[in-house]
């Protein structure tokens, strides 16, 4: 038996002595693999459960239904909102506490209403001590177990438990919630969170794989992966993406040349995760930003100015 596969087991015979589990569900490889593990474990008595808001894209709402009937397992969706919460909008250092702490109630209140005492979520082995992870501390303090950390399952054996079970999402890119796309300090709002999600569908349709769209109060900085930014220079989309993004009400279009970079408009060594919507729990081996949350770039960008000419 490999490494791996006696943490498979070990983690799946944990979850088997539960009466039955919640899983905080967003259809990202983690939380999808605690999903798979506890149907393997305890069938029926296993519910994955989805908080759908403003800060879901619905391209991940979609993407969770089709892993969760690709599992076999019972999925939820609730409704909720976070920016009724002031201290959420306002985005300070710890949006992700104030975030985690309203997704997780919602999913301990839907676990009390199914008569479930315990809820799970994605957290593994190598998310804790890593940056800044405020989200982490609404796990602790609302007791919601972490099998993949409980067994030291890191985020590469999650990756080959996903492929055990022959999931769609193993190799997915990790994706964290739509506010992580807002530098901290600009408050969350509808329209921001509106406007980044069409964004990024923009480039998704255009075939992009590892990307984010950063709105800086009017400013869109692209950020894509090193390996395709050769595509992201073709004149065909620099004119398609400025004209779009323009229309969705952006008053300057960028691209960021340091490429792709997980939490850059975050307090430094922010990272996002999967769990954050799922951060996300939703907002890879992500690393920690070197940029400041004031900084745009504008300095080291291809920069297309979707207004008239100065």
């Amino acid at each position: 038996m490999t490494r791996v596969e006696a943490k498979l087991e070990a983690a799946r015979d944990d979850l088997a002595t539960y009466d039955g589990v919640l899983v905080a569900f967003s259809g990202g490889v983690d939380s999808s693999v605690v999903a798979a593990l506890a149907h393997d474990a305890l069938g029926e008595d296993a519910v994955a459960c989805t908080a759908q808001s403003e800060t879901l894209p619905e391209a991940e709402l979609a993407d969770a239904k089709r892993v969760a009937e690709e599992i076999g397992i019972r999925h939820e969706i609730v409704a909720f909102s976070e920016l009724e919460s002031d201290d959420f909008v306002a985005n300070d250092d710890d949006r992700c506490y104030h975030c985690r702490t309203m997704r997780l109630g919602e999913m301990l209140e839907t676990a009390r209403g199914l008569g479930i005492e315990t809820v799970c979520d994605g957290t593994n082995a190598d998310d804790p001590g890593v940056g800044h992870r405020p989200g982490l501390q609404a796990v602790e303090e609302l007791d919601v177990y972490s099998p993949l950390l409980a067994h030291d399952v890191t985020k590469e054996e999650v990756r080959a438990i996903a492929d055990h079970y022959d999931l769609s999402v193993a190799d997915k890119p990790s994706m964290a919630c739509l506010s992580s796309r807002i530098p901290t300090g600009l408050s969350v709002t509808e329209d921001r969170l509106t406007r980044v999600e069409r964004a990024e569908a923009l480039l998704r349709q255009w075939g992009f794989d590892q990307f984010r769209v950063r709105d800086h109060d009017g400013l869109a900085r692209i950020e894509v992966s090193p390996a395709e930014l050769d595509r992201a220079l073709e004149l065909e989309f620099v004119e398609t993406v400025r004209a779009e993004l323009s229309d969705l009400g952006f008053d300057h279009v960028t691209l960021d040349l340091h490429g792709y970079r997980t939490g850059s408009v975050s307090p430094e060594g922010e990272i996002e995760h999967e769990n954050a919507h799922e951060n996300e729990s939703g907002h890879g081996t992500d690393q920690g930003s070197e940029r400041g949350s004031d900084d745009p770039v504008v300095s080291d960008v291809f920069a297309a100015d979707s207004g008239t000419d100065d």
